[in-house]
C-alpha cells in the first residue's frame, strides 16, 4: 500500500493523499466486531476522529477495505441512515463478504444524491476454490457470490453494462462512477491478494478519473516497483 500510494500522489499533484490504515488487537475486522457490543458508533467515532484531524472544509473520506476491511465499512454504513457526502468513495477490494440487500439500497441512495460519490467492488471467482481440502467460502459467502448480488441490486435502478470480458470481467455505470471487476478463476487458484498487489490499490483511487490506467494496468505488472525502495 506504501509505494502504491506514492504512485496515487505522482499521479494527483492537485490533491494532499492521506492513508488512515487501520487495524486491531484481533488482527480481524469481523471478530473485533463480534467482540465490541458498541462496534456501530465506534467505528463512527474512528472515522469522525481520522476526519478531525484535517481542518480543511474540503476534506472527503474514502472507505477502502480488503478482505475483513468490509465488514468495517459495513459497520460504518450500519451507523448512518444516509451515507454522508463527504465520503466520496467506496471501496470493496475483495471485502463485500457482508453484503446485504439493505446495504445496496443505501449506496443507490449515496450514488444518485452524491454527483461526486464513486463505488468500486473488486472480486474473484472464489466460489469452488479449496485450501487443504476444504472450500474456503461457502456457496452464498465468497466475495463473488456477494459482488454479483450488489451488481443486481444496483442494475436494477442504475445503468450498468458490461465494458471488458476476458480474463477480467470489467462492469461500469455511464458515467464510470460505478465499476465492479470480477476475476475469472478457471484453475481455482486463490487471487485474494493478487488483487491488491497487482496495482488493485492504485487502480481503487483512479478508477473514475482521467488517471485511470495512465501508465499502469490493473492486474498488470506492478506498477509502482521503483517506488518500493526507501525514500
Amino acid at each position: 500500500i506504501g509505494p502504491q500510494t506514492k504512485f496515487i500522489r505522482r499521479k494527483l499533484r492537485d490533491q494532499n493523499i492521506v492513508v488512515a490504515y487501520l487495524e486491531n488487537d484481533f488482527k480481524s475486522w469481523p471478530l473485533w466486531k463480534t467482540n465490541h457490543a458498541n462496534f456501530i458508533s465506534d467505528v463512527q467515532n474512528i472515522v469522525d476522529t481520522i476526519s478531525n484531524l484535517f481542518e480543511s472544509a474540503s476534506t472527503t473520506i474514502c472507505l477502502n477495505g480488503h478482505s475483513g476491511g468490509g465488514r468495517f465499512i459495513f459497520a460504518f454504513l450500519d451507523g448512518v441512515k444516509k451515507i454522508p457526502n463527504y465520503v466520496k468513495r467506496i471501496v470493496f477490494l475483495d471485502s463485500d463478504y457482508g453484503y446485504e440487500k439493505s446495504y445496496g439500497s443505501k449506496i443507490i441512495n449515496w450514488l444518485q444524491e452524491n454527483q461526486n460519490a464513486c463505488l468500486q467492488v473488486f472480486a474473484y471467482d472464489d466460489s469452488q476454490v479449496e485450501l487443504n481440502g476444504k472450500r474456503i467460502v461457502s456457496d452464498t459467502g465468497g466475495t463473488w457470490y456477494r459482488s454479483h448480488n450488489m451488481l443486481k441490486d444496483l442494475s436494477a435502478v442504475i445503468k450498468i453494462r458490461i465494458v471488458k470480458d476476458d480474463s477480467i470481467q470489467i462492469y461500469k455505470s455511464e458515467n464510470r462512477r460505478i465499476a465492479f471487476y470480477f476475476k475469472k478463476n478457471p484453475g481455482k487458484e486463490i487471487f485474494h491478494s493478487k488483487q491488491v498487489e497487482l496495482n488493485g490499490f492504485i487502480q481503487s483511487i483512479l478508477a473514475g478519473t482521467k488517471k485511470e490506467s495512465e501508465n499502469y494496468k490493473y492486474y498488470g505488472e506492478r506498477a509502482y516497483e521503483e517506488l518500493m525502495r526507501p525514500d
